[in-house]
């Protein structure tokens, strides 16, 4: 067997992604292999936290912690009137916006990636983006594309686009969202087709920023929520590691000075919940008049919400992976990794969607019979607290996430990516 092999992670600069890779570093890392993280700076030491090392390059224009922190409370704040819109009403606002800013980073980071991949001289490369960075191509080693969003971001005839939020068998809502998507793509397509062939490489068709990977493709989704392909993807290069959850600290429930015996709800929806302090608000004024225990983080956002009620605990952040085992009920926003997190620990989830992917797996839970779905801010009181009752009683769906729970933790995905990527290095 390969041993001491240095393996380059380059997670997009959001933390799911990065939480993702974290998992399987880990993993790499325990059979004496080398996990090396490339990053934007403004990650600089989430990945030293877990003890890896990590290589800073700048994918924009280089600014203090504190300006890159408040840059992107501003984005989130300035789009929550667009979270309020569906999925095919974000594309010319949210969406397009997010892809003019990938393409940037893309192009602003080539040259910079170029060098640090140069300096490690990586055996292999995993890339978890939604983008194409050409130096990696480049770094005359494999390459490794994960998927750590909805896995419809490998695309199908037959199944929802990505980010489109559409049930598995509504196609009318399939042609709606393709035609408007690439109508408003088109011009950061083609500044990113342009950039592509400056460098070397082909342009992608229309709508397209990333290609598979020819050695091995990785997807998240458990057996029990992927999709009918009616083109099944190739084993020999697309994996399924089925829920890939990493080690966290742990956590000591907090005591709760009301309804300390009653069911516990985790409200977490990543970095983004950050901003939406009105949303938290509500909830809170809610569960104050509910039967329930609740956790919620808020980012660095704690000071906003003055006293909060005795059955509610806040905090800026929680290690999810050891939360979510300890709770009875999760609401998130749909991210990739609180979507895969709930169900391998087989606790139902409300998913109430900011954008992206979260619409996608928001409908999948909801279609799948493991959760539900509410929209982010059309819920009513009654509809909110009766959605709350109807997933913590539902007996039928908790034997089928006690189901999925046993069949991804048997899986054990960190282990299965661990060993895909090891046995690619054997075999360069």
């Amino acid at each position: 067997m390969t041993e001491g092999k240095t393996i380059v992670f380059f997670p997009e600069a959001t933390f799911g992604p990065s939480m993702n890779c974290v998992g399987i570093a880990q993993r790499l890392r325990e059979g004496g292999h080398k996990p090396v993280f490339i990053a934007d700076s403004s990650f600089k030491g989430v990945f030293e936290k877990f003890g890896f090392p990590e290589r800073m390059v700048a994918m924009s224009e280089p600014m203090e912690e504190a300006a890159a922190s408040q840059q992107w409370r501003d984005f989130i704040a300035r789009h929550l009137p667009n979270f309020k819109l569906s999925a095919v009403e974000q594309i010319p606002n949210y969406v397009l916006e997010c892809w003019d800013e990938i393409v940037n980073t893309a192009v602003f980071v080539e040259e910079e990636l170029g060098q640090a991949l140069g300096e490690i001289q990586p055996d292999l490369i995993c890339l978890d983006n939604v983008v194409l960075f050409p130096a990696i191509k480049r770094a005359g080693c494999p390459w490794v594309r994960i998927v750590s969003c909805s896995e419809n971001e490998i695309t199908d005839p037959d199944i929802p686009p990505h980010l489109s939020g559409c049930g598995e068998n509504d196609k009318a809502c399939f042609e709606v969202f393709r035609s408007r998507f690439l109508e408003c793509i088109k011009p950061a397509h083609e500044r990113f087709n342009a950039f592509l062939e400056s460098v070397g490489e082909r342009p992608y068709p229309l709508g397209q920023f990333l290609e598979t990977s020819p050695t091995m493709n990785l997807l998240l989704y458990p057996e029990q929520l992927q999709f009918n392909r009616r083109n099944p993807l190739d084993p020999a290069r697309f994996q399924y590691l089925e829920g890939c959850v990493r080690e966290d600290e742990p956590y000591v429930l907090p005591k709760f000075l009301e309804n300390n015996d009653k069911s516990l709800i985790y409200i977490g929806s990543g970095s983004m919940n950050e901003a939406d302090v009105e949303l938290n608000k509500r909830q809170i004024a809610l569960l104050a008049k509910l039967p329930y225990r609740a956790l919620m983080s808020v980012g660095n956002m704690v000071d906003e919400y003055g006293d909060v009620p005795d059955n509610v605990h806040l905090e800026p952040w929680l290690p999810q992976p050891s939360v979510i085992p300890q709770v009875d009920l999760v609401i998130h926003h749909g991210g990739n990794n609180s979507f895969n997190e709930s169900l391998y620990f087989g606790k139902p989830a409300i998913i109430m969607p900011f954008c992206w992917d979260g619409h996608d797996n928001a409908q999948r839970v909801e279609d799948k019979g493991y959760g539900a779905q509410l929209r982010r801010y059309a819920w009513s009181d009654e509809e909110y607290a009766s959605t709350l009752e109807r997933l913590l009683n539902d007996k039928a769906m908790a034997a089928r996430l006690a189901d999925v729970s046993a069949h991804m933790q048997k899986q054990d995905g960190r282990a299965k990516a661990a060993g895909i990527l090891i046995d690619i290095l054997d075999q360069a």
